[in-house]
């Protein structure tokens, strides 16, 4: 067992396995939730005499009731192999990596993570430490989370209270029955067999909601991508990772794009149909179809708000698909520093600029822009990324930020950054929020794609 002393500022490592950084002890005991972990089993238990810690990058924290909420409805508990969970010794007050049990000598326990329901921004990530040549974590994110009071609390920040993918809302006999709706509507249609696929094996919410007929409905499209993010949730190649799901395997006619995305807008209200969904690479290379699938939509109706999800790196397609009658974007990134967004997405045959081109000119056509902002506690709060982004924003005055969780194995990915462009000590997520919504109180915080009757709100 490895014990770190705990003063003000610094642990003192006695073994040497870390060098974390305190953040804030809470003033007593009482506010904080205990220590959750699991055995080998996967059986999930609070540990009594222990509490949370939630970990960013080099900082540690206890968690505390202020700090958290209830777990969000539909989150799911994850426990990780191959770690040891670091905790707080109430008695002594002192930090542990917990080898074993201290209730049951010689029984190992695993740390337990949340992955968090969507609208949800993870403000701390669960306190592990890594075995010896440990496999990387799947692609997921790993919140902090804690018991208190017979409930499991997260350390999560609400963004976006929308309930688009609330699972409550996605009752499996309707979803049954909306997709056999659709068979005998389109038989033929590949996509649309392509997106049951996403709903029943995946349990895609997106597919859900297109045959729930509500919200926003998905048309993936393309089967090539010009980046390999780190983090790609279709295709993984040499990383040790398994993709979260199967990227799409043809690319569909603009005919049934069509099809698809009409039958969408014309039974929704406020209606979104977006192209570039996490079981595709990006749109912007299936430019050849999906330009005359937009001009047929919008030749047949004015309705609904036509959006594409995209890594903004082919700027002159962008501008002819704005033209074909494209309503909004939004730009994938995981920062606005260019050394860091291009080693996680590792871009070939562009660059950070062409992204930054794609988002002058949107603003310029006056298209609505977001960014699906990919956060990360102890990166995206670090000092020199948040005063990137205030320079950044300044520069390009988008209306929206999806801030998303980043689901990337943590410590791989802070040392991915740290390499090319340390960001100094985390100030947290939440002064993040809180300082930019200050610094451009216009800017809108969300998670999910609005429709155009909510543009100018």
């Amino acid at each position: 067992m490895s014990i770190y002393e705990l003063s003000q500022d610094t642990f003192r490592t006695i073994e040497g396995e870390g060098n974390w950084i305190l953040k804030k002890t809470p003033k007593g005991t009482k506010s904080l939730l205990t220590a959750l972990v699991a055995n080998r089993s996967g059986e999930i238990f609070e540990l009594d005499g222990y509490a949370a810690v939630g970990m960013a990058d080099q900082r540690v924290q206890p968690l505390s009731v202020a700090d958290t909420r209830n777990l969000p409805y539909g989150s799911e508990l994850m426990f990780l192999p191959d770690r040891r969970p670091i905790v707080l010794n109430r008695r002594t007050g002192k930090l542990e990596v917990l080898q074993e049990n201290p209730y049951a000598p010689g029984q190992p326990l695993f740390p337990v993570a949340a992955f968090n329901s969507p609208g949800y921004v993870v403000a701390a990530i669960s306190g592990f430490h890594e075995n010896n040549r440990a496999e990387p974590l799947p692609l997921f994110s790993y919140g902090a989370v804690g018991w208190h009071r017979g409930k499991f609390r997260s350390a999560v920040i609400r963004v976006d209270a929308e309930r688009r993918q609330d699972l409550r809302l996605m009752k499996h006999e309707d979803v049954v029955a909306g997709i056999e709706r659709m068979r005998r509507r389109m038989p033929q249609n590949r996509l649309r067999a392509h997106l049951e696929k996403c709903a029943l094996e995946y349990g895609c919410p997106a597919a859900k909601n297109f045959f729930l007929g509500r919200c926003e409905a998905p048309l993936p499209t393309a089967r090539q991508c010009n980046a390999r993010c780190l983090g790609c949730l279709s295709l993984q190649q040499h990383s040790g990772i398994s993709n979260s799901q199967q990227r799409i395997a043809f690319t569909p006619t603009a005919g049934e794009i069509v099809e698809v995305a009409l039958a969408h807008i014309k039974r929704v209200k406020h209606s979104v149909v977006s192209f570039g969904q996490g079981c595709e690479g990006d749109p912007l290379l299936a430019f050849r179809v999906i330009k005359p699938a937009i001009a047929q939509i919008r030749r047949q109706t004015g309705r609904g708000t036509i959006n594409m999800n995209t890594n903004g790196s082919l700027p002159d397609r962008l501008g002819l698909l704005f033209n074909a009658g494209l309503d909004s974007i939004r730009i994938s990134i995981n920062s606005v520093r260019k050394k860091c967004y291009e080693a996680y997405f590792r871009p070939r045959d562009y660059g950070f600029s062409d992204v930054l081109k794609s988002i002058d000119l949107a603003l310029a056509r006056g298209k609505f822009v977001a960014l699906n902002y990919l956060n990360m506690p102890g990166f995206t709060d670090s000092p020199a990324e948040v005063a990137a982004l205030g320079r950044f924003l300044e520069k390009f005055p988008i209306h929206m930020i999806q801030w998303r969780n980043l689901n990337f194995d943590p410590l791989r990915y802070w040392q991915a950054m740290n390499r090319v462009d340390a960001g100094g000590r985390p100030v947290g997520m939440q002064t993040v929020l809180e300082q930019i919504r200050k610094q451009f109180p216009r800017l809108k915080y969300g998670y999910f794609n609005p429709p155009k009757e909510r543009f100018a709100n």
